[in-house]
């Protein structure tokens, strides 16, 4: 293969770091295993984070999402790592991830972990009305 998994996570200039924006990234084949079984447990994550200077570039992002395939993590340290990784590498203002596993045991568990820059606060929430037709 000239791919392989990568713990490397690599980031790019934020084009327009004078805004807050958000980036929200569907990551649906997430696996690592069971550290009681040996099982693989299967993941859809959804990372969404406002950036500072830098972004994830995807590709990166894509094979270290891929090391994860054959480490024995529980759900909430495997996911509660990957954001600790994500902030480590481009420091947002404000990040989230909600990894939602499959079925194990007849629950779905579902973790969501969140970082928010020091002295970061969001703009006020916008309301507008529905459009007219």
């Amino acid at each position: 293969m000239s791919t392989r998994p990568s713990r490397t996570l690599e980031v790019f200039p934020n084009p327009a770091p004078a805004r807050d924006y958000t980036i929200r990234i569907a990551i649906p084949e997430f696996t690592c295993l069971c550290p009681k079984t040996g099982q693989p447990d299967f993941a859809h994550m959804d990372l969404e984070y406002i950036p500072d200077a830098a972004c994830v570039e995807l590709k990166s992002l894509k094979l270290y999402i891929w090391s994860f395939r054959d480490d024995g993590k529980f759900h909430e340290a495997v996911t509660n790592e990957i954001l600790d990784d994500i902030v480590r590498a481009c420091s947002p203002r404000f990040a989230r991830l909600t990894a939602a596993f499959n079925v194990r045991g007849g629950t779905y568990p579902t973790i969501v972990v969140e970082h928010r820059a020091e002295g970061w606060s969001p703009a006020p929430m916008v309301s507008l009305p529905p459009a007219a037709r």
